[in-house]
C-alpha cells in the first residue's frame, strides 16, 4: 500500500511539490490533478481487504526491531556519524565560512576569473559573449517548458476517457490499464505493478520490486548474489549487533552468500573473517577452543611487543635529543618451554595458511616517515624550511596540503630557480600567518610586508587568492589573509593593476557577508586597492561586470563601485555613472548604475549632500523606465538618497517628485511599495505646508494599501505613515478622523504581533501617532487588548503603552481609563506563559523584560494615583515570589525595585516593611539570578524607606548579607556590595565594628572581580566602612593585602587606601604608608607608591601640607634601580605637582624635578611616558620657563638620541605654552641688519 505522505526529495523529483509562485496541485495520495482526485468510495470488500493488509502492516511496524530498523534507515543507516558536523573547523561556533554560507553566497565559486593582461576590448567581448550565451540558454529553457506544457495538455486531453480514476486506498499510483505502453513508460519501476493484483498472486521475487513495505515473515529472503547454490542469509535491519558482520565475498561457487558491506562502513564494525578453502582429500579435525584462543592471544602479544624499527621511532619521536641504545653483547632473550610450545606455528582452525594479520605500517620496509606519522595521527609538518631550521614551520592541516604540500618535498635550494625559490618563501610565510603561533605570525607578517616588492605582485597573489577561496577557510584565517592583502597593497602600489579583477573577485563577496566586521574589512581592501590602482583601472576592470547576466556579479560590483566612489570621491565617478545609468543597450547596466548610486547613499550617509542634485538627476529617468526592475531600484535609490540627506536637500528632488507621484498612481505590487517608500522619505524633507499637502495626497493610497496581504507592503505603509505624521504640517484632528480608525482596524490584530519586524514597525508607528494626537487617544483604543488571549499581542500592547506613557506621561488619562489600564496590566503580568524548566542565565528574555518595564513605567507615571491599587499589586508580587519557576520569582523581585519609590510617595511604609520581611526570608534563594534580583529589591526598599524604619532591622539584615559576599555570580556581587555600601554610608551605627571588619575581609575578594563596576563599588564601600569604624583597622587589613601576588588585587587595594585617605583625612593614612615603605619588598613598596599616587590625585590641593614629608621617600624611589619604582614615583610626582600648583611649594617641586630629569633617557615605553607626564605636571606647577632652561642645554647636543629627547620635551612646551615662552628665550645682541631686541609693548601685543 502506498504511503499517503511524501518526503521532500520525492516531491522534487516528481516536480509536483508546492513552489512559490506556481499553481498548487494535490499530492499523489489523493491524485495530483483533477482527474485523479478521489470521487468515489471503495466497496465493502475492497475496504475489508485493505484493512486486513493494514493490520498485517501495523504488526510488522510496531515490533521493536522494525522500529529500530526504520529509525536506522531514516538516520542514514548504522554508519551515521553523530559528530560529522563537528569534524572540521577549529571547534568554535560557525568558524568555517562555507558551513554557514547561503546558496546565494556560494555563487562566488562559480565566477569566472579573467586572465592577466586581458585588454578592455577583449574583456568586453568576453562579457558580451557570456551575455548572449545566457540569453540563448534562457530562450531554450523557455521553449522546452512551453513544449512540455503543450505535451502535458495533449496527454491529459487524450487520456480523460480511458483512464480509471484513482481510488483513495489504491496500492500504487500506477495506471490500472497496462495496455497503454506510453503511459506505463512514464511510471517508475517501483510503481509498475497493476493495482488490481492480490498480494498473494505474485511471487516473492516480483514482490521485491513493489513499493509495499517488506514484512518480516513474507518469504525466505533471497539475496541476489552470484552464488549458484547459495543458502540465503537473513538480513536483519534491526541492529548491527544481531549477527556477526561477515564481510566477505560470496562470489565463489560453493560459498555461502553474505551481505555486502555498505560503502560507508567502518573497518572496525566487522569481525575480520577470511574465507576458508576446503581441500577435499584432507580430513578436517576441529581444534579445541582453548588452544585456538591461547594461540590468538599469543600472536597478539607478539605483534604488540614486536621490536620497533628505527624508521618508526624517528617518525614518532623527535629526531634530535634521543639516542638509540644497543643491547649488551651478552644479552640472551628468555625462552621458556611454554613459550616455545605456544610459538609453534600450528595452523589456526586447521587451515592451510593460518590467520594473517595486517603488517603494521611502522614495520613495512617501504613505508615513509610521512605515512607513519599520518597513520599514528601525528600532525604532518615539514622538517625544515628555506632557513634550514628544523620544525620552524607550523603543522599543515590535511585540507591545506593542496596549497602547502610542496613545502614537504625535500628540495635543494641551490638547484631551484629564482621564481621557485620565491614561491617557496611566500608559501612558508603564508603558512606561518595562517596556521602559526602569534610570534610566528607577527614575524611572517612583517617579512611579507617588507619584501612585497621583492616578491612581486604575481607570485604573491597567485598564492594568497586561492587560499581565500578555499572551502575549508575559517573566519580567523580569512581575517589574517585579508590583512596580508591590505598590507601588501600599500607596498605594491601601482604594481597591483594587472590583478585588480582577481582581487575584486575574491574580496567582493565580503561586502555581502553577514558579519559586520567582514564587510568593513572588504571595504577597506577595495578602498586601498582603488587608491593604489587608480580610477581608470578600476573602471576598466569593473565595467564588463556591470551588465553581467549573473545578478550576483552585478550586486557585488555595485557595492564595490560605491566603495571606490567613497575612496576616490564621488565627483570623479559622476560622468561614468551618468553614462551607465543612461545606457540604451542593456537594462542590466542601467539597473546596476542606479544601484551604485543607492549603495553610495547607504555607505556615505549625509556626505552625499554636496552631490545630491547631480545624483538625483542621474537616476530620475529610471522612474519611467520600461523595465519593472529598473523602476523599482530607482525608487529605492531615491528613498536611500532622501534618508541619507535628512533633513536637508528637498529642492534636489524636484525632478523626481512628479514621476514618483505619477508612478504611485499607476503602479501596484512591489513597484508601488518602492514608490511609496521614496515618497515617505522625501516628505519629511519638505516645508510644513508642502509636507501637509503631499501627506493628504498620498493618504488615500496608503489607506487603500492597509488591506494589502503583502507583508512587505504593510511594513512600508507603516513606515510612510510614521514619517508623514511626524511632519509639522499634519493636524491632529485630521489624524484622528482619517487615519486612526482604519489604522487600528487593519494593523492592531493578532497576526501582526507574530512577526518581529511587523511588531516593531506597528509599535513605532503607533508611538509617532500618539506624539501627535496625545496619550489617551491611543491608550483608550488598545487598553482592553491587554486582556487578549494571545500573549504576543498582549506584549505588543504593553510595549506600546510603555513607550507612549514614557514620552507623554499619564496626565491626560482619566480615572476610568486609569482603572482599565491597571486592571489590564495586572492581568497581562499574571498571565505570562513561563517555562518552569527554563532557569538559565538567559532565561529572563526580552518578553519578560517588556512586561516588567511596562508595569514599572505605568506605575511610576501614575505616581500617587496608584495608591488604591498598591495592595493588589503587592499581593500579586508575593504570590509570584512563591512560584516554582525561577524566572517568575526574579521578575517579581525586579518589580519591587521599580515601584519602591512610588510606594514611598504613597506613604505605604508599612507595606514596604512587610515586603522587606518577605524578601529577607527569600535570601536563601538557590538561583543566583533570582538572588541578585532579591538583593536589588532590598536595596531599593532600604534607599526609599530609610534605615530607621527598615524591616527587618539593619542589625539583623547585615549579618545575613555577609555570607552572600562570597557568591561569585556577577549580578549577586554587584547588588550585595551596593546594598552593603548604602548601609555603611547611612546606617553604619546600627552594626557592630566586629561585623564591619568581617565584611572588610570578605570585600577583599571582591577586588578580584572581572567586572569593573563591582571593583569600583567594593573600593567605595571600604571608604564608607573606614568612615564608620575608623581607618586604623581597615588600613591594617588593606596594607596586609599589598603582599599578595595578584597584581589586580594590589591595584584595587591601593585605590581603596586612597579612598580611605580621602574619606578620613591623609594624616590618618600617610604615616602608616611611609612606615610600610621601609619593608624591603618590591610589591609592597610599589603598592605604597601607587597608593600615594592615587591619594594625591584624590586630595588635590590638600597635598601642600604633606609634600615636604614625602619628599625623602620620593627621592629614594626616583633613584631606585627598579624601573617600576621610578615609573610609579613619576606618576606620584605628576599628581602631587598638579594638586599643589599655585600653593607656593615651588622649592620642593624643583627639588623633585632634579630627580625626575635624569630619567628622560629611559627606553622602556611605560617609564618614559610616566617621566614625560611628570615633567608636564611640573610644567603646570613651576611654569614653562623653568622647564625651558632645563631643555635648552640639550637641543643642539651632538648625539642624535639626546637631541630627540630634548626636542620632544621642547615640542610639548611649545604646544602648551608657546606664548609664555617668549620672555624666557635668551637675549641675542643686535647685528647690524638684524635686530633681536624685544620691548614690553611687543610682549604685551
Amino acid at each position: 500500500m502506498t504511503p499517503v505522505g511524501k518526503n521532500t526529495q520525492d516531491m522534487k523529483e516528481d516536480g509536483r511539490g508546492i513552489r512559490f509562485g506556481e499553481g498548487v496541485g494535490y499530492d499523489d495520495g489523493y491524485g495530483d490533478n483533477d482527474d485523479e482526485f478521489v470521487s468515489e468510495l471503495p466497496t465493502a470488500e475492497e475496504e475489508n481487504a485493505d484493512e486486513d493488509e493494514e493490520i498485517d502492516e501495523g504488526n510488522a511496524r510496531s515490533h521493536p526491531s522494525s522500529i529500530i530498523g526504520r529509525s536506522s534507515a531514516e538516520e542514514g543507516g548504522e554508519n551515521t556519524d553523530p559528530f560529522k558536523g563537528r569534524s572540521s573547523g577549529s571547534g568554535l561556533v560557525n568558524t568555517r565560512i562555507a558551513d554557514r554560507e547561503s546558496d546565494y553566497q556560494r555563487r562566488r565559486h562559480d565566477r569566472v576569473l579573467r586572465e592577466e593582461g586581458v585588454s578592455f576590448k577583449d574583456a568586453m567581448k568576453q562579457a558580451n559573449m557570456e551575455k548572449e550565451e545566457d540569453e540563448l540558454h534562457r530562450d531554450l529553457a523557455k521553449l522546452q517548458k512551453e513544449a512540455a506544457e503543450a505535451a502535458d495538455m495533449a496527454d491529459d486531453g487524450g487520456d480523460n476517457g480511458s483512464r480509471r480514476r484513482k481510488r483513495r486506498w489504491d496500492a500504487t499510483g500506477a495506471d490500472p490499464t497496462p495496455d497503454n505502453k506510453e503511459d506505463s513508460a512514464l511510471i517508475s519501476d517501483n510503481e509498475s505493478i497493476v493495482s488490481s493484483q492480490n498480494k498473494w498472486d505474485v511471487d516473492p521475487s516480483a514482490e521485491r520490486s513493489s513499493n509495499r513495505r517488506k514484512k518480516r515473515w513474507d518469504e525466505t529472503p533471497v539475496i541476489g548474489a552470484s552464488g549458484v547454490a547459495a543458502t540465503p542469509v537473513v538480513t536483519s535491519g534491526a541492529s548491527k549487533w544481531d549477527q556477526t558482520p561477515l564481510v566477505a565475498s560470496g562470489a565463489q561457487v560453493g560459498a555461502t552468500p553474505v551481505v555486502g558491506a555498505s560503502a560507508g562502513r567502518n573497518r572496525w564494525d566487522a569481525t575480520p573473517l577470511t574465507t576458508t578453502t576446503t581441500t577435499s582429500g584432507v580430513p578436517q579435525t576441529p581444534s579445541g577452543g582453548l588452544v585456538s584462543k591461547a594461540a590468538a592471544l599469543q600472536q597478539e602479544m607478539e605483534s604488540r611487543n614486536r621490536p620497533w624499527t628505527d624508521t618508526a621511532l624517528d617518525a614518532i619521536l623527535p629526531s634530535e635529543g634521543y639516542t638509540i641504545l644497543r643491547p649488551p653483547a651478552n644479552y640472551i632473550p628468555l625462552r621458556t618451554p611454554g613459550r616455545k610450545l605456544l610459538a609453534t606455528p600450528t595452523p589456526l582452525s586447521m587451515t592451510p595458511a593460518g590467520f594473517q594479520m595486517e603488517i603494521p605500517i611502522e614495520q613495512r620496509a617501504d613505508a615513509s616517515i610521512q605515512e607513519i606519522r599520518a597513520a599514528y595521527g601525528v600532525p604532518i609538518g615539514p622538517e625544515n624550511d628555506q632557513s634550514g631550521l628544523p620544525s620552524s614551520l607550523p603543522n599543515i592541516k590535511p585540507e591545506d596540503m593542496q596549497y602547502f604540500g610542496r613545502l614537504l618535498e625535500d628540495a635543494d635550494e641551490d638547484k631551484l630557480s629564482k621564481d621557485e625559490l620565491k614561491e617557496r618563501q611566500i608559501m612558508a610565510l603564508l603558512l606561518k600567518i595562517k596556521s602559526g603561533t602569534p610570534p610566528q605570525r607577527k614575524t611572517a607578517m612583517r617579512q611579507i610586508t617588507d619584501r612585497a616588492r621583492f616578491f612581486g605582485a604575481g607570485p604573491l597573489f597567485n598564492q594568497i587568492l586561492p587560499l581565500l577561496m578555499s572551502p575549508s577557510l575559517e573566519d580567523q584565517e580569512r581575517h589574517l589573509l585579508v590583512k596580508v592583502i591590505d598590507r601588501v597593497l600599500y607596498k605594491l602600489d601601482d604594481l597591483v593593476r594587472p590583478f585588480v579583477h582577481r582581487i575584486l573577485a575574491v574580496i567582493e563577496p565580503l561586502l555581502i557577508d553577514e558579519d559586520y566586521y567582514a564587510r568593513v574589512e572588504g571595504r577597506e581592501i577595495i578602498s586601498n586597492l582603488a587608491k593604489a590602482a587608480g580610477l581608470p583601472t578600476m573602471i576598466a576592470t569593473m565595467r564588463p561586470d556591470i551588465d553581467s547576466p549573473d545578478e550576483y556579479v552585478r550586486n557585488t560590483t555595485s557595492r564595490a563601485f560605491a566603495v571606490v566612489a567613497s575612496a576616490l570621491g564621488v565627483p570623479a565617478l559622476l560622468p561614468f555613472l551618468k553614462a551607465v545609468c543612461q545606457s540604451r543597450k542593456s537594462w542590466q547596466a542601467r539597473h546596476t548604475g542606479i544601484k551604485i548610486v543607492q549603495q553610495i547613499a547607504l555607505l556615505m550617509g549625509i556626505a552625499v549632500l554636496p552631490y545630491l542634485r547631480e545624483l538625483v538627476e542621474i537616476v530620475s529617468h529610471g522612474l519611467e523606465d520600461d523595465m519593472l526592475k529598473v523602476r523599482i531600484i530607482t525608487a529605492l535609490t531615491c528613498a536611500a538618497l532622501a534618508e541619507a540627506s535628512h533633513p536637508f536637500g528637498a529642492e534636489s528632488f524636484d525632478v523626481a517628485i512628479r514621476p514618483l507621484w505619477k508612478g504611485a498612481m499607476e503602479q501596484n505590487g512591489k513597484s508601488l511599495a518602492a514608490f511609496l517608500k521614496a515618497i515617505g522619505f522625501i516628505i519629511p524633507l519638505m516645508e510644513e505646508n508642502y509636507a501637509s499637502h503631499y501627506t493628504r495626497l498620498v493618504m488615500p493610497i496608503l489607506l487603500r494599501e492597509f488591506h494589502s496581504p503583502d507583508e512587505e507592503m504593510k511594513r512600508i505603509v507603516l513606515k510612510v505613515i510614521q514619517q508623514c505624521v511626524a511632519t509639522a504640517g499634519v493636524e491632529p484632528d485630521y489624524i484622528r478622523q482619517e487615519i486612526l480608525p482604519e489604522f487600528f482596524k487593519n494593523f492592531w490584530i493578532r497576526r501582526m504581533a507574530l512577526d518581529r519586524r511587523n511588531y516593531k514597525q506597528v509599535v513605532e508607528t503607533t508611538e509617532e501617532l500618539a506624539n501627535k494626537v496625545g496619550c489617551s487617544d491611543i491608550v483608550v483604543r488598545i487598553v482592553d487588548d491587554l486582556k487578549d488571549d494571545s500573549e504576543p499581542y498582549r506584549r505588543m500592547v504593553m510595549e506600546t503603552v510603555k513607550k507612549v506613557i514614557e514620552n507623554l506621561g499619564a496626565s491626560d488619562i482619566d480615572e476610568r481609563l486609569e482603572e482599565r489600564l491597571i486592571d489590564g496590566i495586572l492581568y497581562a503580568f499574571q498571565e505570562q506563559a513561563v517555562d518552569a524548566s527554563n532557569t538559565g542565565a538567559n532565561s529572563f528574555g526580552r518578553e519578560s523584560q517588556t512586561m516588567l518595564e511596562g508595569f514599572g513605567t505605568v506605575v511610576n507615571a501614575l505616581g500617587e494615583r496608584c495608591k488604591p491599587y498598591l495592595k493588589q499589586i503587592a499581593a500579586t508580587i508575593k504570590w509570584r515570589l512563591n512560584n516554582k519557576a525561577a524566572t517568575v520569582r526574579m521578575q517579581a523581585a525586579d518589580l519591587i525595585g521599580r515601584i519602591a519609590v512610588v510606594m514611598k510617595a504613597c506613604g505605604e511604609d508599612q507595606l514596604m516593611g512587610h515586603l522587606g520581611v518577605v524578601l529577607y526570608e527569600y535570601l536563601g534563594e538557590e538561583y543566583p539570578e533570582v538572588l541578585g534580583s532579591i538583593l536589588g529589591a532590598l536595596r531599593s526598599i532600604v534607599s526609599s524607606i530609610g534605615m530607621t524604619k527598615m524591616q527587618p532591622p539593619i542589625r539583623d539584615l547585615l549579618p545575613r548579607l555577609t555570607p552572600i559576599l562570597r557568591n561569585r555570580h556577577e549580578k549577586v556581587q554587584e547588588n550585595v556590595i551596593d546594598l552593603v555600601g548604602r548601609i555603611a554610608d547611612r546606617g553604619a551605627e546600627f552594626v557592630s565594628a566586629k561585623e564591619w571588619m568581617r565584611i572588610c575581609f570578605e570585600l577583599l575578594e571582591m577586588l578580584k572581580a572581572q567586572k569593573k563596576a563591582i571593583r569600583r563599588a567594593a573600593v567605595s564601600t571600604f571608604g564608607f566602612i573606614a568612615k564608620a569604624i575608623g581607618p586604623q583597622d581597615v588600613l591594617h587589613t588593606l596594607l596586609n593585602n599589598l603582599k599578595v601576588q595578584d597584581r589586580q588585587m594590589r591595584v584595587c587595594t591601593t585605590v581603596a587606601i586612597a579612598i580611605v585617605a580621602e574619606t578620613c583625612g591623609p594624616f590618618t593614612v600617610l604615616p602608616a604608608l611611609m612606615n610600610e615603605y621601609r619593608v624591603p619588598e618590591l610589591n609592597i613598596q610599589n603598592g605604597v607608591l601607587k597608593a600615594m599616587s592615587f591619594m594625591f590625585e584624590y586630595i588635590g590641593d590638600m597635598g601642600k601640607d604633606y609634600i615636604y614629608a614625602v619628599c625623602p621617600l620620593l627621592e629614594d624611589a626616583l633613584m631606585e634601580r627598579d624601573p617600576v619604582h621610578r615609573q610609579t614615583a613619576c606618576a606620584t610626582v605628576k599628581h602631587l605637582a598638579l594638586g599643589v600648583a599655585g600653593c607656593g611649594c615651588e622649592d620642593a617641586l624643583i627639588h623633585l624635578l632634579n630627580f625626575v630629569w635624569p630619567n628622560i633617557f629611559e627606553e622602556s615605553p611605560h617609564v618614559i611616558q610616566a617621566v614625560m607626564d611628570a615633567i608636564q605636571g611640573l610644567m603646570v606647577a613651576l611654569g614653562p620657563n623653568i622647564i625651558l632652561q632645563y631643555t635648552i642645554q640639550g637641543l643642539y647636543h651632538p648625539a642624535r638620541k639626546v637631541r630627540e629627547v630634548y626636542w620632544r620635551i621642547y615640542n610639548s612646551l611649545y604646544i602648551y605654552h608657546s606664548d609664555a615662552l617668549v620672555p624666557a628665550y635668551p637675549l641675542i645682541e643686535d647685528e647690524g641688519e638684524n635686530t633681536y631686541s624685544r620691548t614690553a609693548l611687543e610682549l604685551f601685543i
